[in-house]
This record gives structure tokens, C-alpha cells and sequence, in this order.
């Protein structure tokens, strides 16, 4: 035990001079005497061979009783091996945080280190490469599936278990967003890891918990003659005109659903007839040759929304400000009769992917090419997006026709290698 050396006599009657006093009172504690008549406690210790001081209070406000209580447990904690300067640092800094979120929920916010904090503040880090449809996706899935049940759980606290009850009700609902959903909230663990507000990532635990997606990720028709069942009932679709000349140019131009919500006039060019456009997915700039019945459809649509930037406008904004929802063709393919298990929107990629090449036998890398596909060269080095481009202008253009003969009920000859 420390030998404690003074009393409150002692300190209460030493008088300041022009220098600092120091008044020992044992085992590192003293009492620091200013110039100007503050009395300062002070501990002094050594923890992995560096001398520290710290501050223990003001003298009276801070009693002789007081000073030698806090010195006793900064000594046991150095003992131990703990640094006191950096539990107080700890403790403030808990204090700060506590203080910050009552005022984050009293405003409605979510605490600091909560799951929808972490999540929100990788989204602000993360999301701001990726293309507006991706993060309206992603904040839908955090905001509506993720937030309402795990929100405003401390996100170090949040384990397996819990997890997967969260899962289990989007997997009612749709299997492939339940996987989606579980990516997703283990990509927000690990940035809350390296932050600093996380130890681990549960989400390794759930491999194996979620059902199967059966088949590939996108329901698809690739056979012709249900193929032309589709097309011709999208031609007699009765619904919105916009969905309607949408849906027309899907098939014609096979492009991922994002870019058909997202095709912009400045990008279509009727002279070369083709449409230019970067693909956020690869990085790349792409052309798609525009055959002549997809001109036809963008001609008749252009009257009606040319004057705007987008091609398919929102039904709420149809001055062209804003692009069709995600959610308008596929709506209109469930009103026309086909199920999530038989056609989506990205559909129409993998049917001319199967058709063009198992059924008109056209080269696959000219399809690889028009599907925006990374493609390389013999020697690996990537094709630019001209390669082949008088080809697949002609390839474009069969293809329209062999899918108008689809409708009209013809027997359908395959037609002979492509050059």
C-alpha cells in the first residue's frame, strides 16, 4: 500500500508562488499547486516502461479521500496491465456517444453503431459508383427488409439466429431476394469490422440455411413457338402505351433492364440507327444496332415522349424527367399471364442468347458481343465495342425478322452458320 503523506491541513494551507509546488502524498499521487492558486491531483505511473500522468481532479472539489480512491484503482488497473489513460479516454468517449444518440433518437435517427447506421454509412461510402436503379435496389432491400426488424439493434449485439428469422420472412416471399438480402448483410458486417463497430461476420453461419434457388436466377422462354405466344401477346397488350412499346423493343434489342428503363434520346441515333450508351454494370461503352422494326417502334414513341430525356418516361413525371419504374414491365407480363416462374425481363437476354445460337447458329462471340459481355480475343485481349459491328447489324436485323415470323405462325427454318 501506498504511504500517504498529506492531510487537508497541509493542502488547504499551501500557498502559491511563481513556480509550480508539488505536494507528495505517495505511490505517484500529489497535489500540483499553480501559480495562480489551482490545485491539481495528479497520478503518476509506468505501463510498458513510458512514465504518464493523469489527472484526477481539482482540489476541494475533488477531497483528499477522493484523489487517493481514484489513484488506488488507476494502480490496480496499471497492475493489471490496463493503461487508466486510455479507459478514461474509453469512458469519455462512451459518454459522448450516449449523449450523441438521445439526441439521434430523439430526432428520429438511428444510434451510432446500430445496424441501420452501419449500413447507411457504407451506403454513403460505397454507393455512389454504382448507377442510381442499383442503389434505389439496394436502399429498397435495406429500408424495407433489413431496417424495420434489425434497425435499431446495436449491430455487435445482432446474432445468427436472429438473422435468419429476418431472412425467413423475405424467403416467404421470394427465395432469390432472401439470398440477396443475406449477401447484403454480410458486404455491411465486414465494412462495420473494419470501422471498428463489429467483430465478426455472422453470415458465414447461415451457409446452407436459405432454400435453393432452383434453376438459373432469371425465368426465361427459349422455346420458338412459346416465344411467339409472348410476343404476339405483348402486341395485343391493351395497357399503358409507354409499357406497351417497351416491351415491343425488349425482345428487338436484348439489353439488361435497367439500360431499357434508363435508354435516353441523346443516345439514339437514326441515322446509324444504333443506340450508344455506357454500361454501368461493365464499365464499358456499348452499341446496339437498332434493326428496323425497333427505328419503327422509337419513331411512333418519340411523339409522344421525345420532348423529355428518357424514351420510356415515369407515368408520374411524363415530361420525361425521370425514368420508367423497374417494376412497370414486369407488372405488365404477370397481368398478361406469365408467372415469376416463366418469363422476367431479363428473359428476353437469355431467349435470344439460346435461339440465336442454337436455333439461327450465329457465332457466339457475336452474341457475347451484343449481350455486352466481357469477350476476348485469342490472345486475351478485349474486343472494343465495334468488334464485329456490321455483323451484328445483320445479325440484329435477322433475328427482328425471324421473331416477326415467330408471330405471324410460320414454319420456322433455322437458318444456316453466319459468316
Amino acid at each position: 500500500m501506498a504511504k500517504e503523506l498529506l492531510n487537508d491541513v497541509t493542502i488547504r494551507n499551501t500557498k502559491p508562488t511563481d513556480k509550480d509546488q508539488r505536494l507528495n502524498d505517495g505511490g505517484g499521487l500529489y497535489v500540483l499547486v499553480k501559480p495562480n492558486g489551482a490545485k491539481w491531483w495528479r497520478f503518476d505511473y509506468t505501463i510498458e516502461r513510458k512514465r504518464k500522468t493523469l489527472s484526477v481532479g481539482v482540489y476541494p472539489s475533488t477531497t483528499l479521500a477522493d484523489a487517493r480512491r481514484k489513484a488506488k484503482e488507476a494502480r490496480n488497473q496499471v497492475s493489471n496491465g490496463i493503461d487508466p489513460s486510455d479507459t478514461r479516454k474509453q469512458v469519455k468517449t462512451e459518454q459522448r456517444q450516449n449523449i450523441e444518440n438521445e439526441k439521434r433518437i430523439d430526432a428520429g435517427l438511428p444510434a451510432i453503431d446500430s445496424f441501420e447506421f452501419v449500413a447507411m454509412e457504407w451506403f454513403a461510402v460505397k454507393m455512389p459508383s454504382k448507377s442510381e436503379q442499383y442503389q434505389k435496389r439496394i436502399l429498397n432491400m435495406m429500408t424495407q427488409d433489413l431496417f424495420p426488424w434489425l434497425g435499431k439493434r446495436p449491430i455487435v449485439e445482432i446474432k445468427a439466429p436472429e438473422l435468419l428469422e429476418v431472412l425467413r420472412r423475405i424467403e416467404s416471399r421470394t427465395v432469390e431476394t432472401a439470398h440477396r438480402a443475406l449477401h447484403l448483410s454480410g458486404v455491411i458486417f465486414r465494412y462495420a469490422i473494419v470501422t471498428g463497430k463489429a467483430e465478426r461476420d455472422i453470415t458465414p453461419d447461415l451457409r446452407g440455411a436459405l432454400s435453393s434457388v432452383n434453376g438459373g436466377h432469371f425465368a426465361a422462354i427459349t422455346e420458338p413457338l412459346e416465344a411467339a405466344k409472348l410476343l404476339r401477346a405483348i402486341d395485343e397488350y391493351s395497357g399503358s402505351f409507354v409499357v406497351k412499346s417497351a416491351l415491343q423493343l425488349a425482345p428487338l434489342v436484348f439489353v439488361r433492364p435497367s439500360e431499357l428503363y434508363h435508354a435516353e434520346w441523346s443516345h439514339i441515333d437514326f441515322d446509324t440507327k444504333e443506340w450508344r450508351y455506357f454500361v454501368t454494370k461493365t464499365k464499358t461503352f456499348h452499341i446496339v444496332p437498332l434493326c428496323t422494326q425497333a427505328i419503327a417502334i422509337l419513331e411512333t414513341i418519340k411523339s409522344l415522349t421525345g420532348g423529355g430525356r428518357f424514351v420510356f418516361p415515369n407515368e408520374r413525371t411524363p415530361n420525361g424527367s425521370r425514368a420508367m419504374s423497374d417494376m412497370a414491365l414486369l407488372v405488365a407480363l404477370r397481368s398478361m399471364g406469365f408467372g415469376k416462374e416463366m418469363m422476367t425481363i431479363h428473359g428476353f437476354r437469355a431467349m435470344a442468347r439460346t435461339i440465336l445460337d442454337e436455333g439461327l447458329g450465329f457465332r457466339p462471340d457475336f452474341i457475347e458481343h451484343q449481350l455486352a459481355h466481357a469477350v476476348r480475343d485469342p490472345n486475351g485481349r478485349a474486343y472494343n465495342r465495334t468488334s464485329h459491328l456490321p455483323e451484328r447489324h445483320k445479325m440484329m436485323q435477322a433475328w427482328a425478322d425471324y421473331l416477326d415470323s415467330l408471330k405471324a405462325g410460320a414454319v420456322i427454318i433455322p437458318f444456316g452458320k453466319s459468316a
